[in-house]
């Protein structure tokens, strides 16, 4: 573990983004996510991102209650869209909504992807229509064709939250349609200039908690292995920002994220 901090008096946190199906992992995962649970990281949501590592993530949900998973193929996957596969998983009690899923032109050969990326992704939304289950939304340079999609689709889905939000003005506007915003690490880098500028104008009942773990971790922990306990350092640099008492801002996201992903999936 990276964090000596004892977090045991914080009010809970909910991760909504932490890959811990992920091979990085592998060696000590009981032991973090009891030190999770102990410093109050009260549930934790590992997104669908890669089918070769789904079964995984159902079965590390099904060995700790306080872990969930959504299904879903990530944009960079597209080729290996097996929807059979999502809906055999889809219905479990732990599954509380559908992705990682979205648009990524980053890398020339996704970029080349387009259209394909775009049918997988509408295809990942009509499931998410028919399970009513809220869409976990990955973007990558991509932000107006990703609009484009969602807003077509407003009056249709059950929300949805934009993870790793990139700061972009015009998808800020899908908080009129019931969208979400994650903020990460990311928040934390001394580059972060446009999530600063932008984080005040999110309502803060649509701010949610995230790592995206492994990956993005928090300064001062930048290039080390993220884990979902790195939420407290997310939480008090937002709370920071935003001039909100630690607590308070915890609270509030909280409970955004059980009404996102909990309110009508479990308990």
């Amino acid at each position: 573990m990276f964090l000596t901090c004892n977090y045991e008096d914080s009010e809970a946190i909910i991760d909504t983004h932490c890959h811990l199906d992920d091979e990085l992992y592998y060696d000590d995962l009981h032991e973090l996510i009891k030190a999770c649970e102990v410093n109050n990281i009260k549930k934790m949501i590992i997104p669908g991102a890669d089918l070769d590592t789904l079964s995984r993530a159902v079965e590390i949900a099904q060995r700790y209650e306080s872990v969930y998973f959504s299904v879903g193929v990530h944009p960079c996957n597209c080729d290996f869209y097996d929807e059979d596969l999502l809906k055999s998983y889809i219905t479990h009690p732990k599954c509380v909504a559908v992705g990682e899923c979205g648009l990524d032109y980053y890398r020339k050969e996704d970029k080349d992807k387009k259209e394909k990326q775009k049918l997988i992704f509408e295809a990942q939304i009509a499931l998410a229509k028919e399970y009513k289950k809220p869409l976990i939304i990955h973007c990558r340079d991509s932000s107006e064709d990703l609009y484009n999609i969602l807003s077509f689709h407003s009056h249709t889905l059950y929300g949805g939250v934009l993870h790793c939000f990139n700061a972009s003005p015009l998808l800020l506007n899908l908080k009129d349609i019931g969208f979400y915003f994650g903020i990460g690490g990311v928040l934390t880098f001394k580059n972060a200039k446009n999530l600063l500028d932008i984080l005040p104008k999110i309502p803060k009942d649509r701010l949610l908690l995230e790592t995206d773990a492994p990956y993005l971790s928090p300064e001062p922990f930048r290039g080390k292995r993220n884990e979902p306990i790195l939420t407290h350092l997310v939480a008090t640099k937002m709370a920071e920002l935003l001039s909100m008492d630690r607590n308070e801002l915890i609270k509030t996201c909280t409970k955004n994220s059980n009404d996102l992903f909990f309110k009508y999936n479990v308990g």
